[in-house]
């Protein structure tokens, strides 16, 4: 009789030991929600489809493990700190922030939330980073390199257009990255018998006033960012009135730019996925170093240069990764 009577006792025992572990196990399958923020003019760029692919292939499936709060800007920079503040007000596990303002306006919006930034093009010139390897506070990420990838760029843009010989590097005033690269730009230029102007703009009327300035001679270096819409121009420039331009990512070339070289923006999401999944399994943004971009790439546009008269040389064709017939 006894043990019959505490069959019913252990049972409930064993079922009050296995409710917090039930209710354990319950909060541990909740899904990370990841908020995304950036300044692109679609939700879906590639830079985040490459983050969901790159998530996807560790074993993280979106809706299961991850669920997304995307916040873009359509080009407004101006909207970057309400649109972090409101990812870190909701609570987010996780914010992946796209190029550098964003990255700025995350890492104002929260000291404690991790944060995963790409396509910055220089972060410790930026003051996003204290350093590359050891990035201090809850920021870390991936680099698009555009301070190292600048000499490269302009090389290819002499080669292409040999009849350069002034160069315009104009970006957004607030962007501390750009301005490392036009700066970089500006040292090895008289290697290519160049000169480069560096022109920080802040309004599209102070834009249009400095390519007014073009002259006979003169091309063009894009930022690596879309912030105001500045590459955007210089594309249009470039198809209608004919300006040599080179542009940091093959999406320019793929809407019509003769060319550009530099990191590729899904591989870059799926690159700051390994860290995102890294940091979600334990690990802390400030004990992993920044990455450079794996995957840098020469894109060619072979009908706009028909179409604008250009002849691409074959050393150029030889090295390019993506070649648009």
């Amino acid at each position: 009789m006894r043990l019959q009577t505490l069959g019913p006792i252990i049972a409930i025992g064993l079922g009050l030991l296995s409710a917090p572990l039930a209710s354990q196990a319950q909060q541990a399958k909740r899904p990370y929600r990841i908020g995304v923020l950036h300044t692109a003019f679609f939700q879906n760029i590639p830079v985040v489809e490459g983050l969901k692919a790159g998530l996807k292939a560790d074993g993280l499936e979106e809706g299961r493990d991850l669920t997304f709060d995307i916040r873009f800007t359509r080009g407004d920079v101006q909207a970057a700190p309400a649109a972090a503040a409101a990812l870190a007000k909701d609570g987010v596990d996780l914010i992946v922030a796209e190029a550098e303002e964003a990255t700025r306006a995350a890492k104002a919006a929260t000291r404690t939330i991790p944060i995963v930034f790409t396509q910055v093009g220089d972060p410790v010139a930026a003051r996003i980073v204290m350093e590359i390897a050891h990035p201090g506070g809850n920021v870390t990420g991936v680099s698009s390199l555009a301070t190292e990838l600048a000499p490269k760029r302009l090389e290819i843009l002499k080669t292409i257009f040999p009849s350069v010989r002034r160069v315009w590097a104009l970006y957004y005033a607030t962007e501390d990255s750009s301005l490392a690269a036009a700066r970089k730009a500006r040292e090895v230029a008289p290697l290519l018998k160049l000169e480069v102007m560096v022109r920080p703009v802040r309004t599209p009327e102070e834009l249009v006033a400095h390519l007014k300035g073009l002259r006979p001679g003169d091309g063009l270096l894009a930022p690596p960012t879309v912030t105001m819409n500045i590459p955007g121009v210089i594309l249009d420039l470039e198809l209608g009135a004919k300006w040599p331009a080179v542009f940091n990512t093959a999406f320019w070339v793929q809407s019509g730019a003769v060319v550009s070289y530099g990191s590729n923006a899904h591989a870059d999401g799926v690159q700051a996925a390994r860290l995102v999944a890294k940091i979600l399994r334990g690990a802390r943004p400030q004990d992993l170093p920044v990455e450079g971009a794996n995957k840098i790439e020469l894109a060619i546009n072979l009908k706009t240069a028909k179409s604008l008269g250009v002849t691409i040389p074959r050393e150029i064709l030889a090295r390019a990764d993506q070649v648009i017939q």
